[in-house]
């Protein structure tokens, strides 16, 4: 019998990223370019840039479907569908296929997800806001969850890290809750959005309206045309995967930067099953790894392991990561791992139309990337509301319908198509963005007793909004409409509308830093307390929620963590 003694040495690399989407891509771009050997494990499918982007060029009309999902596959997705345009059938096989990859919903929650290399990176907002100061003081302040571990400024160099690698347009706009950053030129708002933000800023002395800070290149620079990116082309299909490498993902910019140092080793069709925790020298060694088409167990070994396969699941490789040591999952001595978890409180809808006639001439150029923002302005300052604490923001646009062509008749022949030349009333829209705060009861669980097709045990997901959330959602509802009537706007819908948590697809928590390791399962660098070579840098990691986007913070917290781990493994304490 031949033994292959070798299996070890060749399995063994100086760090492992699992996963490769916003934050696992930006970990080992760090991790390579600081000189160490990585291995990138991907659950699902290889994306090849542009290659893999059958979509990104069709018309409507080339379209089996004109866009829309064929019965047969809008059955097997009933929960992917919910996230709207981006899971249609332009871009519908980023998303995975429910029947699947199967959870229990102990109460709703609709749990989006995109199993590829890039992961979600490829359908992303793009949506990028700075946390404040008051973001990591509030839960020490209000006695709310545990006290962040960092504070704005442990972060704020390495946001401006972030921001000149992935390009974001944006504007410089002075505002305390939404720190500036390092910006390319701003989108412009359009003429009815200009007449909304003089209306704020004259009605208003604690609110703003501003184009939103987008990882969509208005003008590249050196840094991004060196991968081969270009400039944003306008034209809003970037769900469908972008061809110029316009907007931020994994693909356009930090496999290519990681690729470039020649020490990254990517592995597509790989579920990690565990990671491997050595009793005697009290740290982890290696990841357990089952190939997903020929379910074949393999292991690998490294020094430093980076678990960044987003939210949820990065949580239940944690849990299913049982040993001697750590009985009910690694790292969690304190028992909050799987609980805490949040999402963003997405609820809030107001739309109406702009009846004044002086933009009855004016368009717009163009399919802009970037929408509007009203930043958060709720319970800041002197601002204390006494139903709810924390607030929320608003995502904006306006724009000219074509009404004519929406209006019900079967319209055909040379009136039709005059028809389609005149565009309606110009239309303007609010969503409320609202945060969620932790809660003990807002969980996930292993389901031992019930496998998917990998012999993997699947999820149990208990998750509410709470009455905190609740008053939020009224307050945010009133403050639209009165918003939008002073600018002349005539509302039209506000509404509830009552989705379950998840379809944010923001979700947070549920391995969350902390300076007890008591009351958390990471420290201030997102090592797990008690198992120090262990890093979790997605949205698992979050103490609170704030209102804003997420993903910039994921990376910031990545760059620093990767920073420091590098650091420490220099100093031999890794």
């Amino acid at each position: 019998m031949y033994l292959n003694t070798d299996v070890q040495k060749n399995n063994t690399y100086d760090a492992i990223v699992i996963g490769s989407g916003i934050s696992g891509g930006w970990a080992a771009k760090e991790l390579t370019e600081k000189g160490l050997r990585t291995l990138m494990l991907e659950r699902g499918r290889d994306v090849k840039h542009v290659v893999d982007y059958p979509t990104t060029m069709s018309a409507p009309w080339e379209m089996t479907h004109r866009g829309r999902l064929p019965l047969e596959l809008a059955e097997r997705v009933p929960i992917q569908r919910k996230t709207g345009p981006a899971a249609n059938e332009y871009g519908n096989h980023f998303f995975v296929k429910d029947d699947e990859h199967p959870y229990t919903q102990i109460k709703p929650f609709d749990w989006t997800r995109g199993y590829q290399v890039g992961g979600k990176s490829l359908m992303w907002a793009r949506w990028v806001q700075r946390w404040n100061e008051d973001n990591f003081e509030e839960n020490a302040r209000e006695g709310i969850g545990v006290d962040w571990p960092i504070r704005y400024k442990d972060l704020a160099p390495w946001y401006s890290y972030v921001e000149r690698f992935i390009g974001v347009s944006g504007n410089k706009d002075g505002i305390k809750s939404l720190p500036d950053g390092e910006f390319l030129p701003p989108f412009e708002l359009n003429c009815l959005e200009k007449h909304f933000q003089k209306t704020v800023a004259n009605k208003y002395n604690d609110r703003h309206f501003i184009i939103s800070r987008t990882a969509n290149l208005s003008k590249p620079s050196a840094i991004h045309t060196a991968l081969g990116r270009a400039a944003c082309q306008s034209r809003n299909w970037c769900s469908r995967g972008c061809p110029y490498g316009a907007y931020f993902s994994t693909q356009s910019s930090t496999l290519p930067a990681a690729i470039k140092t020649g020490k990254l080793t990517l592995r597509p069709f790989s579920i990690v099953h565990s990671i491997i925790y050595d009793e005697k020298k009290g740290k982890a060694t290696g990841v357990r790894v089952i190939d997903t088409n020929t379910l074949e167990m393999t292991e690998f070994y490294a020094r430093i392991i980076f678990v960044n396969a987003a939210t949820i699941n990065s949580t239940a490789i944690l849990m299913n990561s049982t040993s001697g040591r750590f009985p009910n999952g690694l790292g969690n001595d304190s028992g909050a791992l799987g609980r805490y978890l949040m999402d963003h409180n997405y609820r809030i809808r107001v739309s109406g139309i702009y009846e004044g006639p002086e933009f009855n001439d004016s368009y717009y150029f163009g399919r802009r990337p970037a929408g509007s923002y009203v930043p958060r302005f709720r319970n800041l300052g002197n601002d204390r509301q006494k139903d709810f604490v924390r607030g929320y923001a608003y995502a904006c646009g306006a724009g000219r319908q074509g009404w004519e062509r929406c209006n019900g008749t079967e319209s055909f022949g040379a009136d039709f198509k005059e028809s389609m030349t005149k565009p309606g009333p110009w239309t303007f829209s609010m969503t409320g963005m609202g945060e969620m705060l932790p809660h003990v009861d807002n969980k996930i669980e292993l389901d031992p007793d019930k496998k998917d097709k990998w012999g993997m045990p699947t999820l149990k997901i208990d998750c509410q909004w709470h009455e905190n959330e609740d008053k939020m959602v009224l307050d945010a509802l009133s403050q639209a409409q009165e918003m939008m009537h002073n600018a002349g706007i005539k509302v039209t819908a506000a509404f509830d509308n009552h989705q379950a948590p998840g379809l944010a697809i923001h979700e947070m928590g549920t391995a969350r830093m902390g300076r007890d390791p008591k009351t958390s399962v990471l420290n201030g660098f997102n090592q797990v307390h008690a198992c120090k070579n262990v890093f979790v840098t997605d949205g698992a990691s979050m103490a609170s929620s704030a209102c804003q986007n997420p993903s910039l913070t994921y990376m910031a917290l990545t760059a620093r963590a990767a920073d420091h781990a590098v650091k420490e493994m220099k100093k031999m304490n890794l």
